[in-house]
């Protein structure tokens, strides 16, 4: 688990912005910091380069020095940047030593610098695990990079002719564009929709995030645009359920440091850690975020399970100062990035990683089954399909009368955005009055032409779960590094579970197939229990830690955006926010994100 850097093209880099990148990746990688800069006829060279390539390492497997990356092959041609974990590839290990390949480390990554110098690009179908890498194939003056099926690793990069560069973060890459980074207007907006900003786009212009399950080549010097490829979709497949899921989660023990799970009150991560037990692997402690004395508090039910299952467990009371640490949590998650429940995750990764370096998590378990409440309340309305009828309002666009006005004028795919916690179209305009365009939704892939819950999965499966869900699991737990992994998005099991009749896979209560391998789930009663979430007081953070950043918030985003995000208005915002219309607070605490990131960032005018 590592952060990755680099970049190749016409201009040299300097040492100054190339360490500048290679310190924003510091706290994915706190164990070594390495760089390889090259000149214009790619002679290695110290200082400044036209090419080169960054790694910050937390060393999971074979801790040597000789498994720290940047790594090249043999003869020093074909060099990789890697981030993540690949797991079960002993066998085309052994394959190439058989070809006469000579391993000087057990890592995982020079087994995928071998495979791809040994089967060239079609080694991308070869790894089963999570991924964001870069190769530097100095034979055929080209760069391949991918990011694994499911989306757990980020990477992004930034194109212009001659020109490109690449890194695990937004922040990374800010530095190589030397004070010409600029603020994208509609990824603003998108921030604003959806609580994150999806693929491709970032908040700088120039700069994309690569999807899930895509690979890119480039070659030096030809000043084409990358070319992008899409190398995964699921694939139904048969298989027998229990198996596919223990071969996910004990694949996913395979470390040189010790190894923990987080574990909720819910379904989702008590069957990931059933399978632990039932396979032996009982020496692994859990760990549980808990919010003593409210309603929402997870940790007794948690402490039950793993006393079940007789695993060690830590509950970690999460009972911030968090004016203390806010600035600090909101430069961690990069890009702006406004869940509430990213606050209480990036506490446990900070409590877990003194203990651990490696976690598991129940990520996944949600989209995989159609966990979430929100699809049987939009499937209620799927028969008004592309209709919509204008009504109009005169009010605030966030008083009751707006929302199913509002709900009324938008397809029913669209509306689907109104299930999540992003401002409303409406609420945008109105911040946004001189924006040409407020689209109603900036997902990828979307369905606008399907109905039915095939529909919805298929948004959440390419935006929610890549950069919304992953992400936040993956800079939470990067920002104290820690690495966490989630077996239930083991694509293996992926396919399975897509290849289930549909009476199997979406029962009513959700994720039946899960419980039936968890007997701790059928004794606390999990699938029939209401979903409680890892909601964290924001409302209460909001009016006390957090208050004093309130005033003039308009008059700060107004600047910061040249006057995209009006000053006056989003003052009137907060301020029915602070008369006590308490349902504002996410709406609030998402401006006052962007706040922080932008500043952070060092993008705010």
């Amino acid at each position: 688990m590592c952060g990755i850097g680099g970049f190749v093209g016409r201009r040299f880099v300097d040492p100054g912005q190339w360490g500048a990148m290679l310190g924003a990746l510091k706290t994915r990688g706190p164990d070594a910091q390495k760089a390889v800069m090259w000149d214009g006829s790619f002679r290695e060279t110290d200082g400044a380069g036209t090419a080169g390539l960054l790694h910050a390492r937390l060393s999971i497997r074979d801790l040597r020095p000789e498994a720290d990356q940047p790594m090249a092959n043999a003869r020093r041609d074909i060099w990789i940047c890697f981030n993540g974990e690949v797991y079960g590839y002993e066998a085309d290990r052994a394959e190439l030593i058989r070809q006469g390949y000579a391993f000087r480390t057990t890592s995982d990554t020079e087994f995928i610098l071998y495979a791809y110098e040994a089967w060239g690009d079609a080694f991308i179908e070869r790894l089963r695990g999570m991924f964001a890498l870069v190769i530097l194939d100095l034979r055929s003056k080209r760069l391949f990079a991918a990011r694994d099926r499911l989306g757990l690793k980020p990477l992004l990069y930034y194109a212009d002719g001659g020109d490109f560069a690449f890194a695990s973060t937004l922040r990374a890459l800010v530095p190589y564009l030397g004070g010409q980074a600029r603020i994208a207007p509609e990824a603003v907006d998108a921030y604003l929709a959806h609580r994150y900003i999806p693929a491709p786009q970032t908040l700088v212009r120039g700069i994309k995030r690569l999807a899930n399950g895509t690979s890119l080549v480039w070659e030096f010097g030809e000043g084409r645009p990358p070319e992008l490829r899409r190398y995964w979709q699921p694939h139904p497949a048969p298989g027998d359920f229990r198996e596919t899921l223990d071969k996910a989660v004990a694949l996913r023990t395979a470390s040189d440091r010790p190894v923990g799970i987080f574990l909720s009150g819910g379904i989702d991560s008590a069957v990931v850690a059933s399978s632990l037990v039932r396979q032996g692997y009982t020496n692994i402690t859990a760990f549980t975020a808990t919010f003593p004395g409210t309603a929402y508090d997870e940790g007794p039910q948690a402490a039950r399970m793993a006393k079940a299952l007789g695993l060690a467990h830590r509950a970690i009371p999460v009972e911030p100062r968090l004016a203390d640490d806010f600035d600090r949590i909101v430069a961690d998650l990069d890009e702006p990035f406004a869940d509430p429940s990213a606050l209480p995750l990036w506490y446990l990764a900070r409590a877990a990683s003194a203990e651990v370096k490696v976690v598991l998590g129940g990520d996944g378990g949600d989209e995989l089954f159609a966990g979430y409440k929100r699809y049987r309340q939009h499937l209620r309305s799927r028969w008004r399909g592309s209709a919509t009828i204008s009504l109009a309002y005169d009010g605030l666009p966030w008083e009751k009368p707006a929302r199913w006005r509002e709900e009324l004028g938008l397809t029913w795919q669209e509306a689907y955005v109104l299930r999540f916690s992003g401002l409303s179209p409406a609420v945008r305009r109105y911040l946004q009055p001189d924006l040409p365009e407020v689209p109603a939704v900036h997902w990828r892939d979307f369905p606008s032409d399907q109905r039915g819950l095939a529909a919805l999965l298929a948004i959440d499966f390419a935006n929610y779960l890549p950069e919304y869900i992953l992400r936040k699991g993956d800079l939470c737990t990067m920002a104290h590094g820690l690495e966490l992994r989630a077996p239930l998005l083991d694509h293996r099991f992926v396919d399975l579970v897509t290849g289930l009749p549909a009476n199997r896979r979406f029962t009513r209560p959700a994720k039946a197939p899960l419980v039936e391998t968890c007997q701790v789930c059928r004794d606390e009663g999990l699938l029939t229990a209401k979903k409680r979430g890892f909601s964290p007081p924001l409302n209460r953070w909001l009016r006390e830690d957090l208050f004093a950043r309130l005033p003039d918030l308009g008059a700060r985003l107004g600047a910061a955006t040249d006057g995209q995000l009006r000053a006056e208005r989003v003052d009137t915002l907060v301020a029915a926010y602070i008369a006590g219309l308490d349902k504002l607070a996410e709406p609030v605490y998402q401006l006052l994100v962007l706040d922080v990131a932008l500043r952070s960032l060092g993008l705010a005018a």
